[in-house]
């Protein structure tokens, strides 16, 4: 695949005990990304954070939370996010979707 130039970034922020059919909802999603042909998919989780219901969400000792934030950013160009986007609408029920335009400098990959 090749792809550099204009993309697009694409962030999911979610809860790590959401859930999707009885997995969580981050690997689900990465894995429908991968099943529809994105470049890639990358998940961050979070040693803090609140959304939607103003609850901190943290995974400091005294007050360890079971529900971290977790963050799924995918780069691809503005076309397979656009294919990709009416899925994963499907999927959140409850978190936040954002995009933002980038510029991919580079992306590559050994040759199998």
């Amino acid at each position: 695949m090749h792809l550099e130039g204009p993309g697009k970034l694409l962030s999911i922020y979610l809860g790590e005990t959401d859930k999707w059919h009885h997995q969580p909802l981050y690997v689900a999603i990465i894995e429908r990304a991968r099943r529809e042909g994105l470049a890639g998919a990358t998940v961050l989780r979070g040693e803090a954070g609140f959304g939607a219901h103003s609850r901190i969400h943290t995974a400091h000792l005294l007050t360890l939370s079971t529900d971290l934030p977790v963050v799924i950013q995918i780069v691809d160009s503005a076309e397979r996010i656009a294919r990709f986007r009416p899925i994963l609408d499907e999927m959140v029920q409850e978190g936040l979707v954002t995009l933002q335009d980038v510029e991919v400098v580079t992306y590559r990959h050994r040759d199998a």
